[in-house]
């Protein structure tokens, strides 16, 4: 991957995946988790997401199962998934980071200055 900046879905679905393989219904729980209730991921957006991420390299089949008569699919991280995981990681940081130091130079110019 390049060093764009990765669509949310991506992002979310690479996240709830970077410490376990996990099935589809169990990856939209976590998404949930680590949004704080806030993404509602659907359905065929994670399997959109998955579909694409898998054709990419960056997870990989971990097992089948059927269940209940379905085939239940676990998904995990490939190393490049990781490293692409990382490195979007480490661009929001950087972006968060400079957002913060100008913001604490913002803070100082209106302190300092005169209304």
């Amino acid at each position: 991957m390049t060093d764009r900046q990765l669509p949310e879905p991506t992002r979310l679905v690479l996240t709830a995946l970077a410490d376990e393989p996990r099935h589809g219904y169990a990856i939209l729980q976590e998404v949930l988790a680590i949004t704080g209730g806030r993404t509602k991921m659907l359905t065929g957006t994670l399997y959109t997401a998955l579909d694409r991420l898998l054709q990419q390299g960056l997870v990989q089949v971990e097992g089948e199962e059927v269940v209940n008569g379905r085939l239940r699919r676990s998904f995990a991280l490939t190393d490049q998934g990781r490293d692409t995981l990382t490195g979007e990681m480490r661009r929001l940081r950087a972006g968060a980071d400079e957002a913060e130091r100008r913001l604490a130079l913002g803070g100082l110019r209106l302190s300092g200055g005169t209304a």
